[in-house]
């Protein structure tokens, strides 16, 4: 079984958002970028497939050459080869056009990408992958069980969870419950050290143009102050919860 592994190249939750040019454009000065955690869980899926079942495992990435270090990581956890096409992403619908043409190439039987992003949170790209492949899909997916061509999926409904049964080749949704977090892999030295060797190839993008593009961002409002009432002052905390906060 071949897998391709959708992967992201994201801020880490931690870092210091800010935007530049008048608020249209993402400042990535002093950010810190790391694997889409939607992306981690589903290569984490993947490694037990390469372990257990002997697939081979690829990783993908359309992007600049700044994101080759999130592929390098995504080799030293145990992938096997990586892929970058070379263009920016720009959205949703020119990511799947890109990704499409390479799981043509490489006659993958399933492709497993997370439900969304962590920095855009489209979470449109694993669907049109599917539909430009005309290939099976499962959203939102939160277990995956492969036996031979057979698929058994659960996925997460409003409510509650759905099991589906499904053939290859497929595409994926993934997200937390995939794997557990406890789960996850840390590259260790050795693993770091055989990613530097493993390949990483560069392929020229399709023509694919960008259906959407952003116009503008603009952070939270700042929460306000918060106001202490001393715990024995209960009349003055109904008072606030009534005419302050209107939540009574």
């Amino acid at each position: 079984m071949k897998i391709l592994v959708c992967i992201s190249h994201v801020p880490d939750t931690t870092s210091k958002i800010n935007f530049t040019d008048g608020d249209t454009k993402f400042d990535t000065n002093g950010v810190q970028f790391v694997i889409n955690p939607n992306d981690e869980f589903g290569l984490t899926r993947a490694m037990w497939f390469k372990e257990k079942q002997g697939a081979s495992v690829d990783v993908v990435n359309v992007g600049g050459p700044e994101t080759e270090p999130t592929l390098r990581k995504a080799l030293a956890i145990g992938a096997d080869t990586a892929i970058r096409v070379n263009t920016e992403a720009k959205d949703g619908f020119q990511v799947a056009k890109n990704l499409a043409q390479v799981v043509s190439n490489g006659g993958y039987d399933l492709v497993i990408a997370g439900r969304e992003s962590i920095d855009y949170n489209g979470g449109m790209v694993p669907g049109m992958l599917a539909a430009l492949l005309d290939a099976n899909f499962v959203n939102n997916c939160i277990s995956l069980e492969i036996d031979g061509n057979a698929v058994k999926a659960v996925r997460e409904i409003d409510g509650g969870k759905e099991s589906v049964s499904t053939t290859l080749p497929l595409v994926i949704g993934g997200q937390k419950g995939l794997v557990e977090e406890s789960d996850l892999r840390i590259p260790n030295m050795r693993g770091i050290m055989t990613a530097r060797s493993k390949p990483l190839s560069v392929v020229d993008a399709v023509d694919a143009s960008a259906e959407t593009a952003s116009v503008s961002f603009e952070k939270p409002a700042p929460k306000g102050q918060v106001k202490l009432v001393s715990a024995d002052n209960v009349g003055e905390l109904v008072e606030l919860l009534h005419n302050d906060a209107k939540v009574i």
